[in-house]
Parts: C-alpha cells; sequence; structure tokens
C-alpha cells in the first residue's frame, strides 16, 4: 500500500492517541521509498517529485517539471547537504530518488540508499569483484529500480538484485566471462612514445549503463568488447588517455540481454554484431550522405580470409535503453567494432556497431538499425542515451527518436521505421572526417572524444529544445607499422591521440522543431564530460571538469549561477522535491580517463530556508 493511502486510513475514526501514533508511521514511511510497480513506472514523467528511472521516465527526456528554483532565484542556490561515499573515482551516477530515498552507485559497483532530505545513510551495499584487470575502468552510471528491489550492473559484469529496503542481495547473475584480452605492448615500435607506459585499459568485459527494468524484465548490456589499449601514464599527466588499436583478433561479440526481475533467468539476448553477413554492403558513402573514404576494393579482396572477424566484433554498450510503451519497443545504440581503430581484418560495413537499434523489448527481435558510421575507425560509438519526443515534420507530427552524435550532429528518426527525419546543424566543429590513419599523423575533428560522448541530453518537451554537452578535441590519427623480427610477423597498429592545439566545451540548445537549428551555444574552458539536466524553471544545469556545477538560463546560455565542487563533476544531474522543496543532486567525482581530478562526494544544492 502506497503511503498516501496509508494516511487517509489513519485519519477515519480514531482516538486523537491513535491518530498521533498513525502520522508517526506515516512520517516513518516517507523516508521508506515504497515499491516501484510497472505502473508507477509507466507514469514516472507525471511524478514531478521523484526520479525513479534513470532518464526520469522511459522516454530519457531527462526535463524536470519543477520550477521553485528558477531564473529568478538561481543564485541563491546553496548545498544543502553532501554525502562522501569514500570511494574515490570516476563518479557517474544518475541518483535515483523514491519516496524520499535516494540511490546511487560508486565507482567500482558499490551501492548506497541515503535520506534524500538529509544524506543520511540508511544502508549500503559494498560489491566484491571478481579478481583480475578491469577493462575499462571504475565507473558505474547508476542503479535501476522496481519490484522491491534495486538492481546493479557490475563494472566485473555482473547483475546483481538487491533488497529495497536493506540492500541485502538477492539474486547475482553473470553475464558474460572474464575475457579481458590485453593487446601486447610488445608490439610498439621502440621509438613510440607510448612503449614504456603502463596499459590502464584493454579489450575485455565488463558493464557501466544503469539496467532498464520494463514489464518484469531487467535489460542490460555489456561494455569494452572493443575498447582498444589505453595508457596509465597520460592519466596521471592530467590528459586524456592515448588509444592504441592493434591489427589483430582482440574482442568479442558484445550484447544486449533481458533477465527475469524475479529470478535473474535469462530471457533473450541481442548479439549487437551480426552473425551472417556482417561485412554488409561495403558502403562508400553514410546513409546520410558523407563520403567515408574507404578502400572497397581491398575490403573486398581480403574479406575471404577473415570470415570469422564477427566473432571478435565488439559493438558495446554505453547507456540504458529508452522504451516506447505504447508499441513495447527499446532504443539503444551501439560501440566501435574490435579492433578500435584498425579496419585491418575485419572488412566491410561491420553490422551492428556504431548504430541506433530498436528491438521488442518482449523478445529482443530486431525491428530496425541505422548505422551513423559502417567501417568505423575513430571510435565514434552511438554512446549518449537517446531520448523519445514528438517530431514536426512538414506539418506532420513523428514519433520520433533522437540521438546526441560523437560526429558532432543530433540525429532524428522515424521512431517505427528508422528513417532519418533530418540532423540537426553541427554543434561542434569538423574537419577531415573520416580520415584514414597516415605515417606521418592526420588530424581529425571531431576526434574520438566526440561530438557527443556518453553525457545524456536533456529535451524540453514544451519548447521542442534539446540541450547537448559536447566537446571539441581534435584528434591525430597515425599509423604504424612494426617489422617482421624474431620470427614474429609485421604488426601494423594506430595511434590515437589529442592533437596539440586548444580544446573547449559546447553547450548547444538545437531546436528540434525547426530540423535541428541552433539556438544558442555557450563555450567552455573544460571539454564537457557528465550531461545535463533542463527544469521548468528555465534553467540548464551542468558541471564541468574544473569542478565547477552552473544554472544557466536555458533562453541564452547565461550563467546565472555557479559552485565550485572541489573534484570534476563529469555527471548527470537530477532534481527531486520533498515537502514541498526542490532539490538538484549530483556527482563531483571526476574522471580519470579524462584527467579531471577525483573526488567521492554527492552535492545537493536548494534554495536557503
Amino acid at each position: 500500500m502506497h503511503q498516501t493511502d496509508r494516511r487517509r486510513q489513519c485519519t477515519t475514526g480514531l482516538t486523537r492517541l491513535a491518530l498521533a501514533a498513525c502520522f508517526a508511521i506515516a512520517a516513518s514511511l516517507a523516508t521508506s521509498a515504497a515499491e516501484i510497480s510497472d505502473a508507477r513506472m509507466r507514469s514516472a514523467g507525471d511524478d514531478p517529485a521523484n526520479w525513479i528511472l534513470h532518464g526520469r521516465d522511459y522516454t530519457n527526456q531527462r526535463f524536470s517539471p519543477l520550477d521553485q528554483i528558477n531564473t529568478s532565484n538561481a543564485g541563491k542556490l546553496v548545498p544543502k547537504w553532501i554525502f562522501q561515499t569514500g570511494i574515490v573515482g570516476s563518479f557517474q551516477t544518475t541518483p535515483l530518488v523514491a519516496d524520499g530515498v535516494m540511490f546511487i552507485s560508486t565507482p567500482m559497483s558499490h551501492v548506497i540508499a541515503l535520506d534524500a532530505a538529509t544524506g543520511k545513510q540508511k544502508w549500503r551495499y559494498e560489491h566484491k569483484r571478481s579478481p583480475g584487470k578491469l577493462c575499462c575502468g571504475p565507473a558505474n552510471r547508476g542503479v535501476s529500480l522496481g519490484y522491491g528491489k534495486v538492481y546493479i550492473a557490475t563494472v566485473d559484469a555482473h547483475l546483481i538484485a538487491l533488497d529495497q529496503q536493506t540492500g541485502n542481495k538477492i539474486w547475482d547473475v553473470a553475464l558474460a566471462q572474464d575475457q579481458v584480452t590485453t593487446e601486447d605492448r610488445a608490439v610498439l615500435q621502440d621509438t613510440d612514445p607510448r612503449a614504456q607506459d603502463a596499459v590502464s585499459g584493454s579489450t575485455g568485459v565488463g558493464t557501466v549503463a544503469a539496467p532498464l527494468v520494463y514489464e518484469g524484465k531487467v535489460i542490460v548490456g555489456i561494455t569494452g568488447v572493443g575498447y582498444g589499449m589505453h595508457f596509465e601514464d597520460a592519466v596521471k599527466k592530467g590528459q586524456l588517455t592515448a588509444v592504441v588499436g592493434i591489427a589483430g583478433k582482440y574482442g568479442q561479440p558484445g550484447f544486449m540481454a533481458a533477465f527475469d526481475a524475479e529470478t535473474g533467468a535469462e530471457k533473450w539476448r541481442f548479439e549487437t554484431i551480426r552473425n551472417t553477413n556482417w561485412e554488409g554492403d561495403f558502403v562508400e558513402k553514410t546513409a546520410y550522405g558523407v563520403d567515408l573514404r574507404r578502400d572497397v576494393a581491398k575490403e573486398k579482396a581480403d574479406a575471404p580470409q577473415y570470415a570469422d572477424a564477427w566473432s571478435f566484433g565488439g559493438g558495446s554498450i554505453w547507456h540504458s535503453p529508452a522504451v516506447d510503451t505504447k508499441t513495447g519497443m527499446i532504443y539503444f545504440g551501439t560501440g566501435n567494432p574490435s579492433p578500435q581503430s584498425m579496419g585491418d581484418g575485419r572488412p566491410g560495413d561491420n553490422l551492428y556497431t556504431v548504430s541506433l537499434v530498436a528491438l521488442e523489448a518482449a523478445t529482443g527481435k530486431l525491428v530496425w538499425y541505422y548505422q551513423q558510421v559502417p567501417h568505423d575507425l575513430w571510435g565514434y560509438d552511438v554512446a549518449s542515451p537517446p531520448v523519445l519526443f514528438d517530431a514536426t515534420v512538414d506539418g506532420k507530427t513523428v514519433p520520433a527518436v533522437g540521438h546526441a552524435s560523437k560526429i558532432g550532429w543530433y540525429f532524428v528518426h522515424d521512431r517505427a521505421t528508422g528513417k532519418l527525419l533530418f540532423r540537426s546543424e553541427e554543434f561542434v566543429p569538423h574537419d577531415n572526417m573520416f580520415a584514414p590513419p597516415t605515417k606521418e599523423g592526420v588530424r581529425v575533428a571531431p576526434g574520438a572524444g566526440g561530438g557527443a560522448n556518453w553525457s545524456p541530453t536533456s529535451y524540453d518537451p514544451a519548447k521542442g529544445v534539446v540541450y547537448v554537452a559536447a566537446l571539441h578535441m581534435p584528434f591525430t590519427y597515425r599509423l604504424e607499422t612494426t617489422p617482421a623480427k624474431n620470427g614474429n610477423p609485421e604488426v601494423r597498429y594506430s595511434a590515437f591521440e589529442p592533437a596539440k592545439e586548444p580544446q573547449y566545451g559546447l553547450l548547444s540548445a538545437i531546436d528540434l522543431k525547426n530540423e535541428g537549428k541552433i539556438l544558442w551555444q555557450r563555450k567552455t574552458d573544460e571539454i564537457l564530460i557528465g550531461g545535463v539536466l533542463g527544469t521548468k524553471g528555465g534553467l540548464v544545469f551542468m558541471g564541468e571538469g574544473n569542478g565547477n556545477f552552473s544554472a544557466f538560463d536555458a533562453a541564452d546560455g547565461k550563467t546565472l549561477w555557479s559552485f565550485q565542487c572541489g573534484a570534476g563533476v563529469n555527471a548527470p544531474p537530477v532534481s527531486y522535491a520533498i515537502n514541498g522543496k526542490q532539490y538538484v543532486a549530483v556527482a563531483a567525482g571526476g574522471s580519470s580517463i579524462w584527467g579531471f581530478p577525483s573526488g567521492d562526494a554527492l552535492v545537493v544544492f536548494g534554495l536557503p530556508d
């Protein structure tokens, strides 16, 4: 029974003493989250006080209808409470709030329940991860709620169900075998500046995205299956790590799978790598008309000797899907093929990598896919969560799905068919798009970081405007060959690293009612990784790697308020309300892969009492 129903029963025909006791019970229930049912999840968008789904509702719009905090008073915001997790590291959680209780994940996949009004810890689950090296770092992007449980997908590729009231483990399912395959650094030339650096990440299996709970299932994908080789020293120097791709059989197929929410039993699995004809049509241009600069003749000639390339194919899942509850379809993006940044040994389009994908949620059956970058060489994963909304095209309303891409355009598709309706104006500069690597090194923009990386966007349904956090970080793409020696064959590899030039972030407001026209842009000193929150109060909240967390005017992008959090704010904010008071919460723990200062704080802001 919901707490409001119990209060209603309490106020009928009771003595003053019994009434006082009943209100005391109701007060205690207010700090204990009620069970999250299917009906409540479907109507999450109509509940302004809570944030019970990763994208606030199944559309992934991440727009709060709260307006107590607005353009007239945002400058008065103050910290209301700060919770330190004790786990210092890349802190990317989206806090969930249900009936006065906040649920967060930490680096290394621990879970904590807090009183959302005070920050007092209610319970804590410590994840005991499998031994061995992580493929992709410690980050975790959040938990999901449903049916009296809290679900987390872990850095070592487990899906775990916890009791929502106590944090006790109910079940634990291994998503995939630990197959971390560290690429051999010895293949690098002795003169390569990375030859002596420590490897911090490599191809393997983990999970980073929050699971999706829908109609009795928990849906989650794996990460890291096409990760490439990352280097630790670059992180220590306070810069983005270099990525090296080595031609060879590194990686495995990625997947999205559904599990029974009650028992953890697997219900269906969709492989993000097509195991027959993953080569596709060997297209020379993208579906939106940009030349891919491919040597298709050579790829076709090479294809017979690489018939098993799909089995190492990659295609990671970096975010939680969106759901159309009317049709029962889910939408998500896939990552780059493997080996990363090297096309040698994987001729063809490499389906279904770097694609927006639509499946039947009940069965996992493919409905459609749209490949943004066939035969990707640049790490252009479809990484930011897709968003559902109604688009207006030629005067007609079309149910649509949109995505802020790493290649610097916002794509809008027909939700039923995948047909591209339009793409926005570029929200980051483009140069040398889809240039292959050269021995001298070629400058490519956007680089492997994006564009829009994994950062979630926020969509204002009344205005038809989407707010996108992105980065301008051109990369230099170099091709190297290590000659055959000591009986070992020749090895080709690529080095992909930030160009030695100024970098910056771009916060953009894009008008999706006007075919993606950019209304305004705000340039920031730091590249933008973490995500944005729009609110009915006319505000856009966003953090930066330098520790600043700010409120911008949604009308023109002007800064109205800023607070220094002491560590990089590289996580998506949320907003919720308790007892009529609006709060804004965000994690401040930085991101080591980008060289931003680490921390362990969850910071919650509100207006002065």
